[in-house]
């Protein structure tokens, strides 16, 4: 197993070597450091050491300073579950942040279940994650949420009424996603002319985006990640398929634009954070990201810095860092301030909080709007 050693982890580490076990608040994080889609969890990492830092600079947390044992799953499948249980028998962590991907959090989450270890997602959004069980809470709005958010922006800002949808049969991100936009453009009046399907790790979608183009949509959905993405945008617009195409937070990657250059204008996607938000919350954390590593922070960043706040914060309600007290904390959360806007854990341990829709334009992801859960 590769354990994430890059300079700033170390230094994390090296600070914290003087305090003795028994002084310090253990937290594990499990994410994809690495692999294919690694960058997400590097920003992601970012965020959480960010946010550790920052307490750990000024009284830490109940008198104690906080460690973060962070695992990389590599971006491989079977990896998570094998880390959830070196946290829960060797590490002893109280709480558990990770994995951002709903299929990694769906593996590991049932072993947390099972110690009755607190683990928490920043950015699995598959419905199917918190039905694990009590312990399993997540910072994020949900697919079914973000699906119908942008079957409306579909219907209703693009004013389209005839969609294709190209889904990535390897993701239950992708797949719930695909369905919930699915049900609720369809409800809206709108029609689904054709529906297409692809694997993480492709590299060439022309057969499928051809049988798109043939069904004359106005908008085409892709909810996939990044690598993917920029590749179909750029063979969709060189095949002739010029509508829009709009997606979701997994395409939150400067790759995405370098890849697809403007291939990727007039295109739209859903996410839970922008740095060009308006609101100070927002601003002030661009600011502290950006002297820290050297760049604005992404959505990832954003869920990161906002499921390790909220853990932090459950630890000091509860008033001590033990795993049950630290859950039901993290069960009474309510209008906590986030970076990516106010977090309320809802009974079924979701976050209700609203949607950013971002625009492409002259290569620039520019902000659009947001849109509030109702």
């Amino acid at each position: 197993m590769m354990r994430f050693f890059l300079t700033f982890f170390l230094g994390l580490s090296i600070g914290l070597s003087r305090a003795s076990p028994q002084e310090q608040i253990k937290l594990g994080e499990v994410n994809p450091i690495t692999g294919d889609i690694g960058q997400y969890g590097v920003t992601c990492h970012n965020g959480i050491l960010l946010a550790i830092e920052r307490v750990n600079d000024s009284s830490g947390v109940l008198g104690k300073k906080v460690l973060l044992i962070t695992e990389d799953n590599q971006s491989k499948p079977g990896q998570t579950s094998t880390i959830i249980r070196k946290f829960v028998t060797q590490d002893k962590v109280c709480a558990i942040i990770g994995d951002l991907t709903s299929s990694a959090t769906m593996e590991g989450g049932p072993i947390a279940q099972a110690a009755k270890i607190p683990m928490v997602s920043p950015l699995a959004t598959n419905p199917k994650v918190t039905q694990i069980g009590d312990y399993i809470f997540r910072v994020c709005f949900i697919d079914e949420f973000q699906g119908r958010v942008m079957a409306q922006f579909a219907l209703k800002t693009l004013n389209a009424s005839k969609a294709a949808i190209l889904t990535d049969i390897k993701q239950d991100y992708s797949i719930g996603l695909s369905g919930f936009f699915k049900d609720s453009f369809t409800k809206g009046g709108g029609t689904i002319g054709k529906e297409q399907s692809y694997s993480s790790g492709d590299r060439d979608f022309r057969a499928q985006l051809t049988s798109l183009k043939a069904s004359r949509p106005e908008v085409v959905f892709v909810p996939g990640y990044y690598p993917e993405v920029a590749l179909i945008l750029k063979e969709g617009r060189q095949l002739g398929l010029n509508c829009p195409f709009i997606g979701c937070e997994a395409w939150d990657n400067p790759t995405l634009l370098q890849v697809a250059r403007d291939a990727a204008n007039g295109c739209y996607y859903s996410n839970q954070f922008s740095a060009h938000d308006p609101a100070q919350a927002v601003v002030d954390f661009v600011k502290m990201y950006r002297e820290r590593f050297g760049q604005a922070p992404d959505n990832f960043a954003a869920l990161g810095y906002d499921a390790a706040s909220v853990v932090l914060d459950s630890i000091r309600r509860a008033g001590k860092a033990e795993p049950t007290a630290i859950r039901d904390a993290l069960a009474q959360t309510t209008n906590y301030p986030g970076v990516s806007g106010s977090i309320t854990i809802d009974a079924n341990r979701n976050a209700s909080k609203p949607a950013v829709i971002l625009a492409i334009r002259n290569n620039l992801v520019e902000y659009f709007g947001k849109v509030e859960p109702n």
